[in-house]
């Protein structure tokens, strides 16, 4: 670790915060040491014994506030190897008010864009694709898993399901699902999505390459053709530290408010 590291766990062994708990002290001595670029992004921590002797703490206290900056995502842990700066995650901004593709979005930014298949096949529906997508318990459900990958960061889990009738053959989409659904007239036109804050469980963590539990964000959407016949429901899992959803909001006139 640098010296400028260093003397800011001398600052910690002399600080007068006493008010606040030490693992507290510690936690935003290192948070602080981050942003302001004193450690950087791949830069090793010393020792739990080494930190603990510099800053005048015991041990529990640094373990305490370096699994809590895991868990941030400030800090990433490595079996066998330490705990270093985690690498810095340039952030996504995503309308809201364009219905496009990840391929696109990624695309439109230069960014290389790749998929981990994690399923594609056809299943007896849900009752909740069953709802949503209008079938019967006799008809099948295509679903569509990949993990969305953009400059070899791991971004997104998108889990998708049609009706078989429209993707019957889900194992013969390419790169991108909207691609292919434009090829049959199926490309959705309009989508009602709905976001909620989620903790990451530890399956889709391992696959997003974050800590379990960390703040991420579930999006529920479904997609509508010109007909009005929905045509895809997609429930999907974006890293919280990666993402920024933005939507245009305009004032509504005494006019537009008064027709019916």
């Amino acid at each position: 670790m640098s010296d400028a590291a260093d003397q800011i766990f001398a600052a910690l062994k002399q600080s007068s915060q006493s008010g606040a708990p030490l693992y507290l002290q510690l936690r935003k001595s290192i948070e602080d040491a981050v942003n302001r670029g004193l450690i950087g992004p791949g830069d090793a921590l010393p020792s739990e014994r080494d930190i603990a002797t510099k800053a005048d703490i015991s041990r529990v206290t640094v373990r305490k506030a370096v699994q809590d900056l895991v868990k941030g995502g400030i800090l990433v842990q490595r079996h066998g190897s330490g705990t270093f700066v985690a690498p810095r995650m340039e952030r996504v901004e995503q309308s809201l008010s364009r219905l496009t593709s990840f391929t696109e979005d990624m695309a439109r930014r230069g960014m290389a864009v790749r998929s981990a298949w994690l399923d594609r096949g056809l299943y007896a529906p849900s009752p909740d694709e069953m709802m949503v997508l209008g079938l019967s318990s006799s008809e099948l459900v295509a679903r569509v898993a990949r993990l969305r990958i953009a400059n070899d960061t791991p971004l997104a889990i998108e889990r998708a399901s049609l009706s078989a009738s429209v993707l019957p053959d889900p194992a013969g989409i390419g790169s991108s699902l909207y691609a292919a659904l434009q090829l049959t007239g199926n490309r959705p036109v309009r989508a009602v999505q709905r976001i909620s804050a989620a903790n990451l469980g530890d399956d889709d963590a391992r696959l997003l390459e974050v800590p379990p539990g960390v703040a991420g964000l579930h999006i529920e959407r479904i997609s509508y053709l010109a007909s009005g016949k929905v045509i895809e429901f997609t429930r999907s899992i974006y890293r919280g530290d990666a993402y920024d959803f933005v939507a245009e909001l305009r004032l509504t006139g005494p006019s537009e408010e008064s027709r019916p």
